[in-house]
């Protein structure tokens, strides 16, 4: 594991299109995801600590997102011959166990992730109504064996602003976790 921070991709920046399948093979399009209010789009895995020490707090707060009209959706990118834990099976498994509300999706190129200047799980990026970027980051400043709850509160105030159509929050915190695992030849630019 590399302890990895996300890139801060610029704020204001639109939403890279996608088209990617779930773990059974259904394609799911950017504006298929989409809410009335926004989209949270999530690059995790199943095997980064970093992503299972928030899993059961993120499910009942992007529960809460859905709700609340912003659309969810999880993307794992991860060169699965070099980790076979994050396959597809084993994220269909996972999406189960945790009762995922939102499409877990499988970017087995990595071009999505390289779009999104994605570089660690978990990393969060949260779009507007208009696919503008308006908030990336942390989830909040728990992380393994700090001793902090897990909270969500950075994210949450991130969409809670977003919705009531409040300018982007000026303090933006890095998410922390492990690196994404590239294919052997297609580590970004970004990413060095």
């Amino acid at each position: 594991m590399s302890l990895t921070q996300s890139t801060m991709l610029p704020l204001g920046t639109h939403a890279p299109d996608f088209v990617l399948p779930d773990p059974e093979g259904t394609l799911y399009k950017l504006e298929q995801v989409c809410g009335d209010q926004g989209l949270l789009v999530m690059f995790i895995c199943n095997h980064c600590p970093y992503v299972q020490h928030i899993q059961s707090q993120l499910v009942t707060i992007c529960y809460d997102f859905i709700q609340q009209g912003t659309g969810v959706v999880a993307i794992n990118a991860n060169d699965v011959d070099a980790y076979p834990d994050d396959a597809p099976e084993h994220m269909a498994a996972v999406s189960r166990q945790y009762h995922y509300c939102f499409p877990y999706l499988f970017d087995a190129e990595q071009k999505v992730a390289a779009a999104y200047q994605a570089i660690c799980t978990p990393d969060f990026f949260l779009f507007d109504r208009n696919t503008k970027l308006t908030y990336r980051g942390r989830f909040d400043d728990s992380t393994p064996g700090n001793g902090k709850p897990v909270t969500g509160n950075d994210l949450r105030q991130a969409v809670h602003g977003m919705i009531q159509g409040a300018p982007p929050l000026t303090n933006q915190s890095p998410s922390i976790g492990c690196n994404i695992k590239w294919r052997p030849g297609n580590v970004p630019s970004y990413f060095s």
